[in-house]
């Protein structure tokens, strides 16, 4: 059954199915390879016990179809499918033990990437004038924001979203954790996005990382009359190796740079905008103010 496009699972035996998974990025190699292999292996145990496709989706809980495209590859499985799959196939646990495979891949490529850059940096530089950085969201808060998307994401892609979000803040439990720098506009904390306890418990986390002995928090007041920032957000990587990566739509159009000239500008603005901007404890006191405010 579909609801707004997005397909409901209401139990087995009803003859509705559901979707329990997320499309494969035709572009993402190493997930179609994943997939494809996890796949493979769901059809050739439910081949080793006897069951048709029929059966096994009745079992399982789903439709046919999903089954189907599971088995070809042509879909990600969540993980309490394969936790099923896993008990009705007597595998035991050899098939939910491919949920860290899945896992590795539930996310879109570019998030991965970033994931992975951000867990081997050693400093990180971050201003975003229009949001909280991403790194700073609250879930409820970034659910929030996704569900303002337009066109609508679906329920399934908000979710998606959301957990991809919270999968990268590991850089802050890494031990040995990486320098960050965060620069926010002060009219991204006064919104009311989501509604008042939304923003509430997303000012109270911020304190909290603001705590964490590798990380600034500053604010950049609205009513400076200089702003480096006007061109956009920055995003600046630094590794062990001594290389880095940056980005900001001022350069290049937004594209990962590493041109150690274009690093340089980015750097120069990001530095100019820390010196414009309210100290960290200056910014954890104004925080605290607008929390009692709120």
């Amino acid at each position: 059954m579909s609801v707004n496009g997005e397909a409901v699972r209401v139990g087995p035996g009803t003859g509705r199915a559901d979707e329990p998974g997320w499309d494969v990025d035709p572009d993402d190699d190493w997930a179609l390879a994943v997939v494809a292999t996890v796949g493979r292996q769901l059809k050739l145990r439910r081949e080793a016990v006897g069951m048709r496709v029929p059966e096994f989706a009745v079992a399982v809980g789903y439709g046919e179809d999903l089954v189907y495209k599971i088995e070809s590859g042509r879909r990600i499985p969540r993980p309490e499918y394969l936790d099923t799959a896993d008990e009705i196939l007597r595998a035991g646990g050899l098939v939910a033990a491919m949920k860290e495979d899945v896992r590795k891949v539930r996310y879109p490529k570019k998030v991965r990437d970033l994931a992975q850059m951000e867990a081997r940096a050693v400093e990180l530089q971050l201003y975003d004038p229009v949001n909280l950085h991403g790194l700073l969201q609250t879930p409820e808060y970034a659910r929030a924001l996704f569900r303002m998307r337009r066109p609508r994401y679906a329920e399934e892609e908000i979710e998606r979203g959301v957990a991809a979000r919270v999968a990268r803040k590991a850089v802050f439990d890494r031990e040995a954790a990486p320098e960050l720098s965060f620069v926010q506009d002060e009219w991204t904390l006064r919104r009311r996005l989501g509604g008042l306890d939304v923003v509430r418990a997303q000012l109270e986390h911020l304190l909290t990382v603001a705590q964490l002995p590798t990380v600034e928090i500053q604010v950049m007041p609205m009513d400076r009359e200089e702003h480096a920032g006007a061109d956009g957000a920055i995003e600046v990587l630094k590794f062990e190796d001594g290389t880095a990566v940056g980005r900001s739509p001022a350069v290049v159009g937004g594209r990962p740079v590493t041109d150690p000239r274009q690093l340089r500008i980015l750097e120069l603005r990001y530095g100019i905008i820390r010196a414009q901007a309210l100290t960290p404890l200056e910014s954890t006191a104004f925080i605290e103010r607008l929390l009692g405010e709120t």
